[in-house]
């Protein structure tokens, strides 16, 4: 797999790599997803918590229309730039934290965020913020990754950059997967106040050029670029080519001759105010 390494380093920040591959590859389609689950509708009043560069606004947006509104917010003023930078649908991108939610009790018809909450330091306030801007008879959409034992490819790239880079390389990876006890996120919702809580485990797959494609883009375009910074470009292109050929050999299952697909599991809580 060394050989289709080529230059390791792709051309721009880690937000543009972010929107211009891992949204494709992945985050586009759990977004369909939430908003088909949630039944996002022309005129709702929505917004989307941790919103990145704005997959899930943006497809939101598409079903909203001109009589709703959409609201993106996201701690990130690099994502925020390229989800501004990113089609033109009339949406309002702020800067802010999902514990402190800048906007009044009640003020969205729904409220929406797709693989953030896990990362949040503290979940109740930020479920609860959740909550406190939700209109009555709103309705709340939340995924989050289940646990690596139902993801072998994040649970194989945990483990070899471990073993390649060191103890505790592996730390933002495994850290998607925090909020993996979809009973424990049943419980978030319901001392938050929401009712008619559902939890869906959900399934779908993935898609990479190769291997090597996927390592790349998760080594520069998510939080794991730090796992690089120590090392020296030469260092960073062997350690990375031994994490890539580690993968090869333990997911050649999911392995085909242009593609290396693979399944992803996460679970979907809906509930209304």
């Amino acid at each position: 797999m060394r050989g289709d390494l080529e230059q390791w380093q792709l051309r721009g920040s880690a937000a543009e790599l972010y929107e211009r591959y891992l949204v494709p590859a992945v985050t586009s389609q759990w977004a369909v997803d939430l908003v088909s689950r949630v039944e996002v509708r022309r005129g709702d009043r929505l917004l989307d918590v941790a919103c990145g560069t704005g997959v899930v606004a943006r497809a939101a947006a598409e079903r909203v229309g001109n009589d709703g509104r959409v609201v993106g917010l996201d701690l990130n003023p690099e994502m925020l730039r390229v989800a501004r930078s990113v089609g033109a649908a009339p949406i309002e991108w702020w800067e802010g934290s999902a514990l402190a939610l800048p906007f009044e009790a009640g003020e969205f018809g729904v409220v929406l965020c797709q693989f953030g909450l896990q990362f949040f330091p503290d979940q109740s306030v930020a479920v609860r913020e959740l909550r406190r801007v939700l209109a009555p008879a709103g309705r709340v959409g939340v995924s989050v990754f289940a646990g690596l034992e139902r993801n072998p490819v994040a649970q194989a790239l945990s483990d070899a950059l471990d073993r390649q880079f060191g103890e505790g390389a592996s730390f933002a990876k495994r850290n998607e997967h925090a909020l993996a006890d979809a009973d424990e996120l049943a419980v978030l919702f319901r001392e938050a106040g929401l009712a008619a809580v559902r939890i869906e485990t959900v399934a779908k797959t993935s898609r990479y050029p190769s291997v090597s494609e996927y390592v790349r883009f998760q080594l520069q375009a998510t939080p794991l670029a730090a796992v690089l910074e120590p090392y020296d470009p030469l260092e960073r292109d062997r350690l990375s080519a031994l994490v890539v050929d580690e993968l090869a050999t333990r997911l050649a299952t999911f392995v085909r001759e242009r593609e290396f697909a693979f399944p992803q599991v996460a679970h979907v809580a809906t509930a209304t105010a």
